[in-house]
């Protein structure tokens, strides 16, 4: 069990920020390995908890964008997070809501259809907005109307195998921002999200898990965390020379094999 745990850690960090829906590889990969307890709430809530891992890359990454102690935090930074928070209040909300409905849709061909559908646009949208300028540059000029609205679009994302990365990225796309700037800002929004997600499932699971499973999460949670670092910094390289093409592609292959296999 623990060498599974491991993997899936490592997978959550590989996927976590790249547009090809974590959740929706660690549910196909979770079928593959036959599961890692017999507790169901461990299962359900080893998906979510260790996405902290990779989370808390962002936290590493960006170090002075989390710590208030510094003249420019009140003028520069302050003004990005409340706008973050604004991006995260239509997924808090409905989220808590109805998340006993969402649970339900945690199944392969829901996965594959939200992989083939979101690859196929991410590509349509390549294609057509190659040409238009971006109106947003840089993350911190995001518009209060823009934030919020990227937070409805992370609200797609939860159906898995949508990738709550990729929406928000498609989402600022078409409202005008650059793709670095898109990127970042799903980063950012990534933080308070999977926070709340993973308080909301703790509280549920009323942390009935066994010193086993606690070791089992725990080494995930490492693991997510340093392969995350490297993504990012791969994701952030890659940008400035490639376009999502390839991801959309992947997605597409990737939703093929898993209605061909896990059907």
């Amino acid at each position: 069990m623990f060498w599974k745990a491991i993997f899936l850690g490592i997978i959550e960090g590989l996927t976590e920020f790249l547009p090809i829906s974590s959740t929706g590889h660690l549910i196909l990969a979770e079928r593959l390995l036959h599961g890692l307890s017999g507790n169901p709430k461990f299962s359900s809530a080893f998906e979510v908890i260790i996405q902290l891992g990779a989370i808390m890359a962002v936290v590493k990454l960006y170090g002075t964008m989390f710590w208030p102690f510094r003249r420019e935090f009140y003028t520069k930074v302050l003004p990005i997070w409340l706008k973050i928070l604004v991006a995260f209040l239509p997924a808090a909300v409905l989220g808590f809501l109805y998340r006993a409905e969402i649970k339900t849709l945690f199944e392969p061909r829901v996965v594959a259809a939200a992989l083939i559908f979101y690859g196929a646009l991410m590509i349509v949208l390549e294609f057509a907005l190659r040409n238009r300028p971006a109106k947003t540059s840089v993350m911190s000029d995001t518009g209060w109307l823009t934030a919020l609205a990227l937070g409805f679009f992370q609200c797609l994302a939860m159906v898995p195998g949508t990738s709550r990365s990729a929406v928000t990225i498609i989402g600022g796309l078409l409202l005008g921002l650059s793709r670095t700037a898109a990127v970042e800002f799903s980063f950012f929004l990534a933080v308070p999200t999977m926070l709340g997600a993973a308080a909301l499932t703790l509280y549920d699971t009323a942390l009935s898990f066994t010193a086993p499973e606690w070791f089992m999460l725990i080494a995930a949670f490492y693991f997510a965390f340093w392969t995350a670092m490297l993504v990012i910094q791969f994701f952030l390289r890659y940008l400035r020379k490639y376009n999502f093409v390839p991801f959309g592609v992947y997605r597409i292959i990737l939703g093929i094999i898993v209605l061909l296999v896990l059907r």
